[in-house]
């Protein structure tokens, strides 16, 4: 290892050459209060920008060792150290000038919720602290300008450290907000782990902010309707700091959200669509949790399905084509339905949640009216109405449906909440009563027992090509060569992060595991072995990391993995 003072005459010495003397900087130097690495050089300063990271001691760094020695509490100290490290280097943003991306710093911005990021990480054993980010440095035209860069890591980076990566530089404020975010951390911990306690899939604290900002922005909506139980619904949970919480509580079973439109019946299940993870202080939904299996359930027209039995749902099709190995590249709304569903049950989820609005409307529900004129013997179609109490009762999977236009799904729910101007209103013994004048036999087909997702063969691509390139394309899909794998409708998706994590994901597997003789779910038992044993940023295989990643759930690396055409037969 080399020291700062190296690193400041090797760039004064290579002042005014051209860009790609800046390449022998790569390396690793000692800093009085930190190392910094400079991990990737950039080709131009047009290109990409260099990739450094900042490595503290923890004794330096003086974090107690109590906000750390969980997984919970430290996933939140990492989650407040990057915020806290991106708010002190926005200042710096593009001080060092020059020409294309010459003086850039950034680190990762995450959003609302609290994700595993490789952009910050806190050591369990010993407190230190590493920060990845990306800097631009300095040129003129092509030309380096190492005086500009010498700003930026003698000058800049140091204030940025101390001030976020010190905890004895914190002012009273910022300690007391490191502590309220670990303390939040512990109480969704322990809301998390009381849910299966008490036979829930979801709870929503009384007092919640659910709806949000926009469509752009996942911040509250001010002065929205904050959310209370109804009486008949509302459990308390004992939290270790917050006490007593009150709020209502999902239970386990088939449980239909009702209501006129714009009432916040899609707001509330967007709230159980994103209490998988938990969120920040100020959120709004910190006291909403969700099962952390549960997955969203679309209907996607178009996708590509391989090797899935969807028989359960459709079978007996006029040009008898298989459907316990069902193959399409181009699924209508019904079959990727089907497919999704029987995708989900092998991923390990546990809850379903579904929207009338974006399902398959001939995949959800047959009225009364089209059995009579279409008989069952001429409909290939069993609908999910005929399944959703056999997946309860013989698969223990619960289904949290949203329903605005069919009444059909009363027979079978064993919960019904309306949604009335955002205020939640049991009305289940009602539903039921109302639903007894109508005549309806659906739910009630015998449901025969689930088979895996079972795809046995899946190509290996790549080989021991490390070559190909990840392009993450927003927060709807990701690019790996040619390929463009479409994750528009993997709705739990929340972070571009995540999109490029899962590129990575694809193609570690698809050089390293994929060998035509492990099922997906092997596969991804492997992937999640590496990365609890070896970390995120292992997926690079030794290299660095181009951009920032965030740990998706084993769900969505289910649906990546079955969205990438190449990788199945």
């Amino acid at each position: 290892m080399k020291q700062s003072e190296e690193l400041r005459q090797f760039l004064r010495s290579i002042d005014h050459k051209g860009y790609p003397a800046y390449k022998g900087a790569k390396g690793t130097y000692r800093f009085p209060d930190y190392i910094l690495s400079i991990d990737h050089v950039q080709g131009d300063p047009f290109a990409s920008p260099s990739r450094i990271s900042i490595l503290i001691d923890g004794k330096k760094a003086g974090f107690p060792t109590s906000y750390f020695d969980q997984f919970y509490k430290k996933l939140a100290l990492e989650d407040c150290l990057l915020r806290t490290f991106g708010e002190e280097i926005e200042p710096f943003n593009f001080r060092a000038k020059g020409s294309g991306k010459s003086g850039l710093l950034s680190v990762s911005h995450p959003g609302q919720e609290i994700l595993k990021r490789t952009a910050c990480s806190v050591d369990e054993n010993n407190g230190s602290i590493l920060v990845r980010l990306e800097a631009g440095f300095p040129a003129r035209g092509r030309t380096i300008d190492s005086q500009e860069l010498i700003h930026i890591l003698f000058d800049f980076l140091p204030i940025c450290v101390k001030k976020s990566c010190v905890f004895g530089n914190y002012s009273i404020e910022g300690k007391e907000k490191v502590e309220q975010g670990i303390q939040l951390s512990e109480d969704q911990f322990a809301l998390r782990e009381q849910l299966s306690e008490k036979g829930l899939i979801a709870f929503i604290a009384n007092g919640s902010i659910l709806p949000r900002c926009s469509g752009v922005s996942k911040k509250p909506m001010k002065q929205a309707v904050a959310f209370e139980s109804p009486p008949s619904m509302e459990v308390s949970m004992n939290l270790p700091i917050r006490g007593n919480v009150k709020g209502m509580g999902i239970p386990k079973g088939v449980t239909l959200i009702v209501g006129g439109g714009y009432h916040g019946k899609s707001t509330l299940l967007e709230a159980l669509e994103s209490g998988v993870y938990n969120h920040i202080l100020g959120d709004g939904r910190e006291l909403v949790v969700t099962d952390s299996s549960a997955v969203k359930l679309r209907a996607e027209d178009g996708r590509s399905v391989k090797q899935t039995d969807i028989s359960l749902f459709i079978g007996n099709l006029p040009n008898k084509r298989d459907t316990i190995h069902f193959c399409t590249e181009d699924a209508s709304g019904s079959t990727s339905q089907a497919a999704g569903v029987v995708e989900a049950v092998e991923s390990g989820a546990g809850v379903f949640l579904m929207d009338e609005d974006t399902s398959a409307t001939n995949f959800m529900v047959r009225d009364r009216l089209m059995q009579q004129v279409v008989k069952r013997d001429k409909e290939p179609i069993t609908p999910f109405i005929d399944r959703v109490r056999g997946l309860y009762e013989q698969e223990g999977i619960s289904t949290v449906l949203v329903a605005g236009s069919s009444g059909a799904f009363f027979h079978v729910a064993d919960l019904v909440i309306q949604m009335d101007a955002y205020v939640p209103l049991e009305i289940t013994a009602f539903a039921k009563e109302t639903a007894q004048a109508y005549e309806d036999k659906t739910g009630l087909r015998e449901m025969k027992k689930l088979t895996s997702l079972h795809i046995p063969t899946l190509l290996r691509t790549g080989g021991k090509d490390d070559r190909g390139k990840i392009k993450i394309l927003g927060r709807d899909s990701l690019q790996i060569d040619k390929e463009i794998i479409d994750l528009r409708c993997v709705e739990q998706i929340v972070d571009a992060e995540q999109i490029a994590a899962l590129g990575y994901l694809l193609k570690y597997g698809g050089k390293n595991l994929i060998d035509g003789k492990k099922t997906l779910g092997k596969i991804v038992d492997e992937l999640e072995l590496k990365i609890k044993n070896d970390g995120l940023a292992s997926l690079a295989e030794g290299g660095y990391l181009p951009t920032d990643l965030a740990l998706p759930r084993r769900q969505e690396i289910f649906s990546a993995f079955l969205r990438c055409r190449s990788l199945m037969y």
